[in-house]
């Protein structure tokens, strides 16, 4: 990570734990979390970098706090203050969580952050319902925000998470500025991610377009959404799924990849690997995580190897819909050189390139110190293709 102001860098020199604050950071906008909350377990944490278990302490315990005040709120009958305060809760439970290694303990964390994460939205945005996409015999959770005052058949965006984050935080982040703008939203939990993974053990793929069809699939069988206007989006990690998923799943009429993916994402992983073993405060990953995703928690030449597949290299050339690629100029997460080589091998005649910079705002990894200026890149290029609110 390069040397930032305190709001990219907040533990100088632990990379792991920095870029895991800043994406908890991200979500105060959007009411999700409270920067002086963040503060207070942030300054605890200075003087535990070395403790093991400090960070899921700290965190869990803020989000243990406001629990506590939701239900108290909640048996008062002031149901919208307990949504606050559950909202938070979740949040503050699903960043403790982070580094905690896979295992009953971890499992816990993830459910009870879900949980409620998922009571905080239903209490605020009464827009919002769960939704079970039908997928191999089985169901990916989802979130499915109407836009208000929508009426008839509307667009929808179809948003798939990174590599370490949530359809909760996906449905508020993109999902409230899509419905500005008159368009529906599906946030969705696709294989190795958020509660996919932590609740079903549903592990990473890399054709990513059997998910992405069974969300278009379900989309398209409802009463409210135009099956001629869905997008599909992904962020970080989810930017490789999003290409992907353009590439074969045809019926989508845009794409959009929020970070271009690594174009050789096993010798990423593997320069990752021997950066962690030199020290683990090096990265932005914590050293299982990556395995854990790919159901190789044991063996993480296995889980390079897996990698081998996630690949663009000759797929990208496939995508023929209008794709929008967004990188941040000083990505420390997914190097900015690989956003130029991904829109070189797009096919799409309508393919657009933007990488932003320090002074715009938007130049860390997914536009996470700033994702209003991303989003709202996003949505103003969609808007020819799902029409303007």
């Amino acid at each position: 990570m390069s040397a930032k102001g305190p709001w990219i860098e907040h533990f100088p020199g632990n990379m792991v734990w920095s870029n895991a604050c800043l994406v908890t950071k991200g979500m105060a906008p959007y009411g999700a979390v409270a920067l002086g909350e963040i503060d207070q377990v942030c300054e605890r944490l200075r003087q535990r970098q070395s403790e093991p278990d400090a960070w899921r302490e700290e965190w869990c315990a803020m989000g243990a706090r406001l629990e506590k005040a939701a239900d108290a709120a909640e048996a008062a009958g002031h149901r919208i203050t307990a949504g606050d305060y559950y909202l938070r809760a979740g949040m503050y439970y699903f960043t403790g969580e982070r580094f905690v290694h896979p295992g009953e303990e971890k499992r816990e964390i993830g459910r009870k952050a879900i949980e409620l994460q998922t009571k905080g939205i239903e209490r605020r945005h009464p827009n919002v319902a769960r939704v079970e996409v039908p997928f191999e015999g089985a169901t990916l959770p989802a979130l499915f925000m109407k836009a208000p005052g929508a009426s008839g058949r509307a667009p929808v965006v179809v948003v798939f998470d990174g590599m370490d984050n949530c359809k909760e935080m996906s449905v508020l982040f993109a999902g409230l500025e899509f419905a500005r703008r008159g368009w529906h939203t599906l946030a969705i939990d696709g294989p190795g991610q958020g509660e996919s993974l932590r609740l079903r053990n549903l592990y990473a793929r890399h054709d990513y377009e059997v998910p992405g069809a069974a969300a278009y699939d379900c989309l398209a069988a409802r009463q409210d959404v135009d099956p001629k206007k869905v997008a599909v989006m992904g962020y970080s990690f989810g930017g490789y799924y999003a290409a992907r998923i353009a590439a074969f799943e045809k019926r989508y009429c845009a794409g959009v990849a929020m970070s271009a993916l690594h174009w050789d994402l096993a010798g990423w992983q593997a320069e990752i690997k021997r950066k962690q073993e030199a020290d683990p405060k090096s990265t932005a990953q914590s050293a299982f995580h990556f395995r854990w995703i790919m159901g190789c928690i044991d063996d993480g030449n296995a889980a390079i190897e897996k990698a081998e597949k996630f690949s663009l290299a000759g797929i990208a050339g496939k995508i023929t819909c209008p794709f929008l690629i967004v990188h941040a100029g000083d990505d420390g997460v997914v190097p900015v050189a690989n956003a130029p080589k991904l829109y070189d091998a797009v096919g799409s005649q309508q393919k657009h390139l933007k990488i932003f910079s320090a002074e715009e705002g938007g130049s860390y990894h997914a536009q996470v110190d700033n994702r209003q200026v991303g989003i709202d890149y996003i949505a103003d290029w969609l808007a020819p293709f799902l029409g303007a609110a």
